[in-house]
């Protein structure tokens, strides 16, 4: 998190092309150990019958980032001339500091393992270890895979394209709504607070819909059902010219993406333990996010090849419906991921 603040705020300093290359590069280097790392993390805490709920929980932090980000981005934009900058070096050096700041307080306040977190009494250590432990167990007593197993599991390399698909539509809409709300012909500040709309209701969403993952102890529908309903609205958003009715189905769109972000994640770690989620999660995560420049890359080639950006999100809608299906072909073992663990409540 620090060296990722350090060399996002350092974008600033951008001043032509090898410049942009080289941090941009190494922006990726510093992001890259981050969210598996994350992921795997919340495993060491969280049993499978709350994963989906503390997952989202985490997770939240992308949409509310938008929502609160996307108006400040769009003010801090209006800062040119302070000091000799201009607004977009200011967005880089403001919006890097917090990261910085918050991995100095993440090294001193978080602990690896409950056993050693201060701030547990001695019963709750107790309670959560052996819960953890028992699942673990029975993880490996179904299905113990080294590292090069997994790697080579068909059922990881199912779910890095499927991982493929919902981060294409996450960056494809993330990069391009923007430019989509400000060609209504709003200013910077308000194309801020418009494109903040679909993050708040899919931030509401991505909350319940996990709780609910939860409760039913179901997560195929939970992540494959979003999946589709993403594909459809960026499929009709792209036949929509009315500013009002576009942001409704792309509201829709958001609250598909952000509905499958969380639940998404319960596949693997419901059956890869130890090394091998490691290098499971961080193996999903690196194809992925290869998506990361495909699904925004696409929606450029299409607007440039026909002149109109909703043509590139008809075109992106085939990666989330690709996903959504192969979630459902793939299914999920939950009989594996909840080993152990008492009926429904």
């Amino acid at each position: 998190m620090v060296t990722w603040g350090i060399i996002s705020a350092a974008m600033a300093m951008v001043s032509g092309e090898l410049s942009f290359y080289v941090l941009r590069f190494l922006l990726g280097v510093a992001e890259a150990g981050f969210f598996p790392g994350i992921i795997l993390y919340l495993t060491y805490w969280y049993p499978a019958e709350y994963r989906a709920r503390f997952l989202a929980a985490f997770a939240i932090a992308v949409p509310v980032s938008t929502v609160i980000g996307a108006p400040v981005s769009g003010l801090l934009l209006g800062l040119d001339g302070v000091m000799g900058l201009k607004g977009w070096q200011w967005l880089f050096i403001l919006e890097g500091i917090p990261s910085v700041l918050l991995g100095i307080v993440t090294w001193f306040y978080l602990t690896d393992r409950p056993e050693r977190a201060d701030w547990l009494t001695k019963e709750q250590k107790a309670w959560l270890a052996a819960k953890l432990q028992a699942e673990i167990a029975a993880k490996q007593a179904a299905k113990h895979l080294t590292l090069g197993e997994a790697l080579s599991s068909p059922k990881v390399i199912t779910l890095s394209l499927i991982y493929f698909g919902f981060v294409g539509a996450l960056y494809g809409m993330q990069f391009w709504l923007p430019q989509i709300v400000k060609a209504f012909g709003l200013t910077n500040a308000q194309t801020g607070f418009v494109t903040a709309i679909p993050y708040l209701f899919g931030t509401i969403a991505m909350i319940l819909w996990a709780r609910h993952s939860d409760a039913t102890r179901e997560r195929v529908a939970h992540v494959g059902g979003p999946l589709l309903l993403t594909a459809v609205a960026l499929g009709v958003s792209s036949y929509i010219t009315d500013p009002a009715i576009t942001m409704i189905v792309l509201t829709v769109a958001a609250i598909g993406i952000f509905c499958t972000f969380a639940v998404f994640w319960t596949l693997p770690t419901a059956w890869l333990s130890g090394t091998a989620a490691a290098g499971g999660i961080a193996l999903i995560n690196s194809i992925g996010n290869l998506a990361g420049f495909g699904g925004p890359y696409l929606i450029g080639w299409v607007k440039e090849a026909t002149g109109n950006t909703s043509t590139g999100l008809l075109v992106l809608s085939l990666l989330p419906l690709a996903a959504g299906l192969l979630v459902f072909l793939g299914g999920h073992e939950t009989k594996t991921e909840f080993a152990g663990v008492g009926k429904a409540r």
